[in-house]
Parts: C-alpha cells; structure tokens; sequence
C-alpha cells in the first residue's frame, strides 16, 4: 500500500523470464527511515526484485512508488538521481581508477551538484567509509572488506534516500563484518532508508527492523525479525527444517 510516509512501496509486482516467473505478486512497503532486510534461499529472486526496484529490468505487472511517486517506467539513471542507490553484490568498481575516483565517477552521475561540493562530500564519504587512507590506491589492489567498502562509498557518493545493499557481508570474516556493520549502522542513524539482502542474517538483524522472506519470487513473511525467524513456514522454506 502507497501511503505518503512510504520511501518505498511496491504493489503486485511480477517479472517472468519466459515461462519462469521470477517475481510474483509481490507487495510491500518500505517507511521513511526504516531498515528492512530480504531474505531467501537461492533463486528466490532477490536481486531480480533489486534490478526491478532500480529500473534496470522492467516490471510486467504491478507498479513502484518512490517518494509516493510512480516510477515503474522511469529510467534506472533518473531513479539514481531522484536517490535510489545500490551496491552490488560482487564488487564492480572501475579497477584502474583511484579509489577517489570511483566515488567522483558516482557522485558526478548521482548528484546535481558542483564540482566543488562533489570533491567535498567524496571526502565525507571516504571518512565516513573507513577509505580515506586508501584514497589515491587503485581500486583494483584492494582487499575483499575494502573493495565491499567501496561498493558502500559509490553507493553513497549518489546521495541516496534509499539505499539498497545486495549481499554486501558475503565473504567476510566475522571481525571484518562487524566492522562494515558498524558502518552501516551509522549511516542508516542518519535517516538514510535501506533494504538489505543478506544471507549473514547475525549481521542483517542486528541492523533492520524488519524482515521480508522471498520464495520462487513470492512474499512468505514480513515483520519482526525474530517473529519472521520463528516462523514454521520460513523454517521449512528457508532453513530446511522440517517442522
């Protein structure tokens, strides 16, 4: 349902791939300033509801809301500017660039802003992010935690209302994703909204207020996190038990 206090708000949205449906029927929403999480087993469709979200696949039915606006038919370049941002799961940063100049890449196509302010807030963003020691490294010579870093630092370099984090824990050791935990904590403190898919759920819940779970690209659960978890269909669909 759209209400006016909804960053986000998807109603039956299906996408197929021929005779697979990906996402199917799915409705929630997401209010200004909350953290919700994503979770499901693979293929369950989560980052095909991401690129759906982000304009970088189509909806076949249903309809986004952005800000109570409807942005089903509106480009992925004009969602990242009106402030839906991303990472990716698997680091995509412009290897043979600085790590200072991948977020002025980001942030001269994410923001409406002057060169000035653009240097300025990449130097914010590289604090804020724990790069600024690695300002002027290659992006390509960084570590697996430092280039998920950077994943966070592109993302925020756009100036995100809402920001969408695709798995960004994977792969860490726990010392490490604590540490970007942490990070993103303090960034959703300052009122940005985010949606998390993540299968380190230690790292997801300590973070998000909510739970969704996706299965074959349907809505099973949302709500509480511990609730969701308690859940006797999530812990036959997710967790492989049988109860």
């Amino acid at each position: 349902m759209v209400t006016p206090a909804s960053m986000l708000a998807l109603q039956n949205v299906s996408k197929s791939f021929g005779a697979l449906k990906v996402t199917d029927d799915v409705t929630f929403d997401v209010p200004e300033g909350q953290a919700l999480g994503i979770i499901g087993p693979n293929g369950a469709g989560k980052s095909t509801l991401f690129n759906l979200i982000t304009g970088n696949l189509p909806a076949d039915t249903g309809s986004i809301h952005f800000e109570g606006r409807d942005v089903t038919k509106v480009p992925a370049m004009q969602r990242c500017i009106s402030g839906v941002g991303r990472s990716f799961q698997i680091p995509q940063p412009f290897t043979h660039l600085t790590v200072y100049e991948n977020l002025v890449v980001a942030a001269t196509f994410g923001r409406q802003s002057t060169e000035s302010d653009v240097m300025r807030q990449c130097a914010v963003i590289l604090e804020r992010t724990e790069l600024i020691g690695k300002a002027n490294q290659t992006s390509g010579s960084l570590s697996l935690l430092d280039r998920k870093r950077l994943e966070l630092a592109r993302a925020m370099a756009t100036h995100p209302k809402l920001l969408l984090l695709d798995e960004i824990a994977g792969g860490l050791t726990e010392g490490e994703c604590h540490a970007l935990v942490e990070t993103i904590k303090a960034i959703h403190a300052e009122g940005v909204t985010i949606v998390w898919i993540e299968h380190v759920l230690h790292a997801l819940t300590s973070v998000v207020e909510r739970l969704l779970v996706l299965d074959f690209g349907r809505v099973i659960g949302i709500g509480d996190p511990d609730a969701i978890m308690e859940s006797k269909e999530v812990k036959e669909i997710y967790l492989g038990i049988d109860v």
